[in-house]
C-alpha cells in the first residue's frame, strides 16, 4: 500500500510539475495579453493543486488540511486576480480586441460612456 501512495504521489507531482512549466512556457511564448493570462491562470492552478495533491499523500492528515486550505486560497484569488488584469489590459489597450470573439467588456464600456438614456 505503500508504494502505491508513492507511485500515485509520484504521479502526481510530476503531473503538477509539468502543468507549471507548461505554464510558463505559455507565458513566455503567446503573444497578446489575454492568452497569456490563460496560460499564466489556468495551467498554474492546475499545477500548483497536483503539487498539493501529490504533497498530502505523503504528509500526515494535519499537514493535509493545511494543503486543502492553500488549495481553496489558490481557487478563490486566482480568478478574481485573473478578472482584474484582463480588465486592466483591456482598458489600457493592451488587449488586442480584434482577436476577441465576442467583445462583451466593450460594449458594457460603450453603454456606460454614453449615459443614462434620456
Amino acid at each position: 500500500m505503500n508504494t502505491v501512495l508513492a507511485v500515485l504521489s509520484a504521479v502526481f507531482l510530476l503531473s503538477g510539475a509539468a502543468f507549471s512549466l507548461l505554464g510558463a512556457i505559455g507565458l513566455l511564448r503567446f503573444a497578446d495579453t489575454a492568452s497569456r493570462l490563460h496560460a499564466a491562470s489556468k495551467t498554474q492552478t492546475l499545477g500548483l493543486l497536483l503539487i498539493l495533491l501529490g504533497t498530502a499523500l505523503q504528509v500526515p492528515v494535519k499537514y493535509g488540511l493545511v494543503l486543502l486550505l492553500l488549495a481553496l486560497f489558490q481557487l478563490v484569488t486566482v480568478p478574481v486576480t485573473g478578472q482584474i488584469v484582463g480588465r486592466t489590459a483591456y482598458r489600457t489597450g493592451a488587449v488586442r480586441r480584434s482577436g476577441l470573439v465576442v467583445d462583451e467588456l466593450g460594449r458594457r464600456l460603450e453603454r456606460e460612456e454614453a449615459g443614462p438614456p434620456d
